[in-house]
């Protein structure tokens, strides 16, 4: 059974149900009197954000490699950061880790391939909707990715960094992505939207959204429960 490191804190709303549903998750493919060793190094949501939108990629990755190396000491097999933003770094923390890191890009863009997928609204941070760091991987596998107006986009941005980081969900809020997403469906022929950012699963899911959702959160915790398990 392998060990699992993960970076949390990004934010803690997402870190919870990172923690709960892997633990939960090995335990039913397991068996009932076993939980998995896991260590979760917790790091400051805000100061990622802050870094990202000064565009200080270094100082970013020598944040987290930080955590990634009291992980690396815990005796973690692998690693995974329970975030989409701070993967805008990963492939330079990928190059530097002594231990493989498991992204939640790759894996949401291989169901994407596996669901048969070929157009795709894309909703997160300001950062992974602006950014190629979450698109390249659809790109290269011929998945075209549409991402919302800038007037939308700021709109999404900040009900996820004034409300879903601080676990705050309102109606008028959910009312406000479902229009979004419904314009997205209607003039770009979007098939399903990527959440993006992994506090959207507390406002989103596919009962509420006018059309399917690809859960990255969900996506990423399936395939760390697969991996200690392996």
């Amino acid at each position: 059974m392998k060990k699992l490191g993960l970076v949390g804190g990004m934010g803690v709303e997402s870190t919870i149900p990172y923690y709960h549903d892997i633990v939960y998750g090995v335990q039913n493919r397991v068996g009932e009197k076993f939980f998995p060793n896991i260590t979760i190094e917790s790091v400051n949501a805000f100061d990622i954000l802050g870094l990202c939108s000064e565009q200080k990629y270094d100082e970013l990755t020598n944040y987290l490699m930080q955590a990634i190396k009291n992980l690396t000491a815990s005796g973690a097999d692998f690693i995974a950061l329970s975030a989409n933003t701070p993967h805008i770094i990963f492939d330079r923390l990928q190059n530097i880790s002594t231990v493989p890191l498991v992204s939640i890009v790759e894996a949401t863009c291989n169901e994407a391939i596996r669901l048969n997928k070929h157009k795709l609204g894309l909703l997160g941070t300001i950062f992974t909707m602006t950014e190629d760091f979450f698109k390249k991987p659809f790109y290269n596998s011929n998945i075209e990715i549409i991402t919302p107006t800038a007037e939308e986009m700021e709109y999404i941005n900040l009900k996820i960094s004034s409300e879903l980081e601080f676990g705050v969900i309102k109606e008028e809020t959910l009312q406000g992505f479902q229009k979004i997403i419904k314009r997205m469906q209607q003039e770009d022929s979007i098939e399903a939207v990527i959440l993006g950012c992994t506090e959207l699963p507390l406002l989103l899911n596919d009962e509420v959204s006018p059309i399917p959702c690809l859960d990255t959160m969900k996506i990423h915790i399936q395939l760390l429960i697969d991996l200690i398990v392996e």
